[in-house]
C-alpha cells in the first residue's frame, strides 16, 4: 500500500495551479486578491509562470490561494 502524501501541493505543477486558479478566479479577481503586474497588467499564463518562478514571495502567495481555494473547487 503506498502512503498518499497529506500536501495539496504534491504532485500539481506551478502551471497546472495557476490554470486552475486563472478557470476559477479570472485574472481581473487574481490580481485583487493577490495584487501583483503579472495579474493585471496584459496578463497570460506564460508570462505569470515567468515571474512567478523567480518570484519565491509571489510564488507563495499563489500556492496559499491554491490551497483555500481547493474545497470550493470541489463543490
Amino acid at each position: 500500500m503506498q502512503n498518499k502524501s497529506k500536501d495539496p501541493l504534491h504532485g500539481i505543477t506551478l502551471q497546472n495551479i495557476l490554470e486552475i486558479l486563472v478557470n476559477f478566479y479570472g485574472f481581473d479577481t487574481l490580481a485583487e486578491l493577490i495584487p501583483i503586474k503579472c495579474f493585471s497588467s496584459n496578463p497570460t499564463i506564460k508570462s505569470s509562470l515567468t515571474f512567478l518562478r523567480k518570484t519565491d514571495w509571489a510564488r507563495k502567495k499563489v500556492e496559499d490561494l491554491y490551497v483555500k481555494t481547493l474545497p470550493k473547487l470541489s463543490n
